[in-house]
Parts: structure tokens; C-alpha cells; sequence
């Protein structure tokens, strides 16, 4: 049987597994070029695949970031009373230290006489 040349080599390769020859087998160096054909497509595939994916989760780490950071800036400015309440449940905790420290320091510094806090130092 006569060696195809070049151009009869590429449509077996295009028609793979049936040959355009005539024959139904196949030569060492056509199986082998065959499985080179393949696995180079299959680098190609696990390629791209690969680049979709760390795109898909770039993008989905970034969203999943941006809401983290957005829900914690809101419970913060909750805290800090900036923002109001959400559904009445009151988290503003600024208020409150204000309250304790106005009622608890001013009432301590009451009990300190003046006179003992100038004549602390002679």
C-alpha cells in the first residue's frame, strides 16, 4: 500500500477514527501522531478551562470581599449610632458609655474636694 503524503495525512487526522484512504488501520506514526493531536488538545482544553475558572473565582472572591466589607462598615456605623436602627433592634452602644460616663465619673469627680486636687502637688 502506498504511503499517503502530507495533505492526505491531515484529513485523517480531521476524520479520525475512519481514514479517507480505502484502509481501516492505521500506521505507528499516524497512532502516535493521533495521541500527540490528542493530548495536545486536551493541555489546550485543561488550558482554558483552568483561566475560566481563576477568572470565575477572581470575580466571585471579589463580590463575596465587597459584601464582607460592606456588612461590616454597616454594623459599625450601627454601633456607632451613625446609621439608625434596623427593624427597632437598637445596637448603638456610643449613647450608652456617654450615659454611664456622665452619670458615674462626673458623680466621682463631685466626691473629690477641689482643694485636695490643688494642693496635691505642695
Amino acid at each position: 500500500m502506498k504511503a499517503p503524503t502530507k495533505e492526505k495525512r491531515k484529513s485523517v487526522f480531521a476524520e479520525f477514527p475512519f481514514s479517507t484512504l480505502g484502509n481501516d488501520t492505521y500506521t505507528k506514526a499516524e497512532v502516535n501522531a493521533l495521541i500527540k493531536y490528542a493530548i495536545d488538545e486536551a493541555r489546550k482544553i485543561d488550558e482554558e478551562s483552568m483561566r475560566k475558572h481563576n477568572r470565575d473565582a477572581t470575580v466571585i472572591s471579589m463580590i463575596l470581599g465587597f459584601t464582607a466589607l460592606a456588612l461590616f462598615v454597616d454594623g459599625l456605623l450601627r454601633l456607632l449610632g451613625i446609621i439608625p436602627p434596623f427593624m427597632h433592634i437598637d445596637i448603638d452602644v456610643l449613647d450608652k458609655i456617654v450615659d454611664r460616663v456622665e452619670v458615674d465619673v462626673i458623680d466621682k469627680i463631685k466626691q473629690v474636694p477641689i482643694q485636695k486636687i490643688f494642693n496635691y502637688g505642695k
